[in-house]
């Protein structure tokens, strides 16, 4: 009996997930829709003066540059958005982007690098305290991404996706998610991923909550952002 639990649930974690396992769920998305607006509302209005501080020093370092920087994404289904976020690198750091590939620090179809050289000097201090990441509010309010879910990907990214990766893109993707809170830059591309598929397994609104909490605590503490 106990064998054939565990078959159970083995076959139950490597079940390859279906918009339907997640669309039945309408309470909780409603709920979740719910609590994402009020929290999107709150956080817009309670950082608006660290907005006011953080346009002015981007465009004191940097007069010509935008204050906020916009990327093209995929968020659920496949469907791509615009996200945005404080400009914490140069004007043209995506073209910069492909003569430092070769110096990815993190494996899978992500690009991360702790020093990198596009980075401002404003840049780095708010990509250190994840403040570069508030104008997702926005992205929240229009309903292109949720407070809790995967990190949306680039086009790009997507295009190295197998199968079985894609399935992170059957849910809103999040500002912060189970990978967040859990390793944040410590782990690779197919670790995130499987972080990921835990959380779409077993999302609800406690799930969601408290994911929020450990992110506030995250932040405050946190010494492997970039």
């Amino acid at each position: 009996m106990a064998k054939t639990a565990n078959n159970s649930a083995a076959q139950l974690k490597t079940r390859y997930l279906s918009s339907e396992d997640i669309n039945n769920r309408k309470l909780y998305l409603i709920t979740k829709r719910g609590i994402d607006i009020t929290g999107a509302i709150f956080g817009l209005i309670f950082f608006s003066f660290l907005f006011l501080i953080v346009s002015i020093a981007i465009k004191i370092e940097d007069p010509k540059g935008p204050v906020f920087f916009k990327q093209k994404r995929i968020g659920k289904d496949g469907r791509e958005f615009f996200m945005y976020k404080f400009r914490s690198m140069v004007t043209d750091a995506e073209e910069k982007l492909q003569e430092l590939l070769r110096y990815n620090e993190v494996s899978g179809a992500m690009f991360k690098m702790k020093n990198d050289p596009r980075i401002t000097a404003i840049g780095r201090l708010i990509r250190k305290t994840s403040i570069d990441e508030l104008p997702q509010f926005i992205n929240v309010l229009k309903g292109d991404m949720s407070l809790v879910g995967p990190r949306p990907p680039l086009p790009r990214e997507v295009k190295m996706y197998t199968a079985y990766q894609k399935q992170r893109l059957l849910v809103t993707p999040g500002c912060t998610g189970l990978w967040q809170v859990s390793a944040r830059n410590d782990v690779g591309f197919e670790e995130m991923v499987e972080l990921d598929l835990e959380y779409i397994r077993n999302c609800s609104t406690r799930y969601d909550v408290m994911i929020i909490i450990k992110t506030v605590r995250v932040l405050l503490g946190s010494h492997n952002a970039y």
